[in-house]
């Protein structure tokens, strides 16, 4: 969540409790908003009123861990619904025409683990451990609540190899919901996960000059002494 979340999770929190007959001291709030700021707000709202739905426990005041646990449960039946995604289009597409799946944490998740092509090459033994892998890396930007960026394009092995060539690449393949899987190509990027930026000339200079100026005054100083 955000800073500005606060008010309406405050809000929801009151009115819960409210219904369970219980008031919300400002201790408890603040427990609240520390266990659970690293979610989104709609997931909160999402586990709240399945909490309140569950016939075993929904006739109990939930406490934080309740909703936690609402909440894994979440990420873990995403990753899940996100990996079997995965799994059909390379063994039905393969990986080699590019792919534009309809969930961008799909495309970030993939290009952590090495990309579209590299994810072809697993032998079927590893798939399993390839699963695990892939369902934990997503379980873990559900968990933080993270929107980070991603290649608008899973890159298949056609277009690797026509990009060295100079050759025009064929559109890529959409997976799942053909206007999500827009959304997701438009709002990508081709800039690097991690930034990367050669230092210029001038800097260069600067700290080599300081550290010539600092290593001449330790020679001095050590004479001196």
């Amino acid at each position: 969540m955000q800073t500005d979340d606060f008010q309406k999770f405050q809000d929801g929190i009151a009115g819960v409790m409210g219904f369970y007959g219980k008031s919300v001291s400002t201790f408890a709030l603040d427990v609240w908003w520390t266990a659970l700021k690293r979610y989104d707000l709609a997931a909160i709202v999402d586990a709240f009123n399945r909490h309140l739905a569950n016939p075993d426990s929904g006739q109990f005041a939930p406490k934080p861990a309740d909703i936690i646990r609402m909440l894994q449960g979440s990420t873990q039946d995403a990753a899940l619904r996100a990996w079997a995604k995965v799994d059909q289009a390379v063994r039905q597409a393969g990986t080699y025409c590019d792919v534009v799946f309809d969930d961008a944490l799909i495309h970030r998740v993939i290009h952590d683990m090495g990309g579209w092509i590299a994810l072809g090459t697993k032998a079927e033994d590893e798939w399993p451990f390839v699963a695990k892998e892939f369902e934990n890396r997503y379980r873990g930007f559900c968990s933080r609540s993270e929107r980070p960026h991603y290649p608008a394009t899973l890159i298949g092995i056609a277009a690797a190899h026509n990009n060295l060539k100079g050759f025009r690449n064929d559109r890529p393949l959409l997976i799942g919901n053909e206007q999500l899987a827009k959304q997701v190509l438009h709002g990508g990027t081709d800039q690097p996960a991690l930034g990367l930026k050669r230092m210029s000339d001038g800097l260069d200079e600067a700290i080599g000059e300081g550290l010539h100026s600092r290593n001449g005054q330790a020679k001095y100083e050590r004479k001196a002494g």
